[in-house]
């Protein structure tokens, strides 16, 4: 059995739209949260992940479409947030409040969270140098698998696999295309994906949405 993973759509309909192209058969497809923020076209991928993912955990952002206002501090993440807000019928809002925090995928086998596995971290950072922190939380698990970060990355813990499949639709990794994974369980092996897209496309509805440029304009960098 293979499994699509993907994290971090954040509104960016072609970046998506282009890794459910590029991803080879597999029998299912797991979402590691954010589907919403920064981008224009929440409604659209929240529409597109609910039809083809199996299951999708909550984020950050997926969590805060009603209090934009926690974001005061970063422009790009409130304005994303009030135009999904705005965005989003009372539905798509209710399905995102109502996504777990975490849950288990490959019957049981790996966990699959947003941002950290532990309920008091909720929103911590798990990027590549924290990898090995991780072990104590696979006690029960042959991995592990988590976004957020927006950086691509995976790693073999006392055998056991974490992996962050990348952020879909806004990488932070200095490379600007587009990134996801896929899973087989059977093999405890990931293999890392990473796709192009038509940038300049989001740049334009960016602009036309009223939303801040550097929203699109960083996508041309992978910053």
């Amino acid at each position: 059995m293979k499994i699509g993973l993907i994290s971090d759509v954040h509104g960016n309909l072609p970046a998506l739209e282009a890794v459910l192209d590029h991803m080879p058969p597999v029998e299912r497809v797991v979402c590691a949260g954010d589907i919403v923020g920064y981008n224009p076209w929440p409604a659209e991928c929240l529409e597109q992940v609910r039809d083809v993912a199996s299951v999708t955990v909550q984020g950050n952002h997926d969590r805060t479409v009603e209090t934009p206002e926690r974001y005061s501090a970063n422009q790009m993440a409130m304005e994303g947030l009030r135009y999904a807000q705005s965005e989003l019928d009372e539905k798509q809002r209710e399905w995102l409040a109502t996504r777990p925090k975490q849950t288990t995928i490959a019957d049981g086998e790996y966990r699959l969270v947003h941002s950290h596995p532990d309920p008091d971290e909720l929103g911590s950072y798990v990027r590549p140098r924290n990898f090995p922190e991780m072990r104590p939380h696979l006690d029960e698990h042959e991995g592990i698998v988590l976004g957020h970060t927006h950086i691509q990355h995976k790693a073999v813990v006392d055998d056991r696999l974490v992996v962050n499949p990348g952020s879909v639709g806004q990488p932070r990794d200095g490379d600007p295309d587009a990134a996801y994974a896929v899973l087989d369980p059977d093999a405890g092996t990931v293999d890392l994906h990473r796709v192009e897209y038509d940038i300049e496309s989001v740049i334009t509805r960016v602009e036309d949405a009223g939303l801040p440029r550097r929203t699109g304009t960083r996508l041309l960098d992978g910053s």
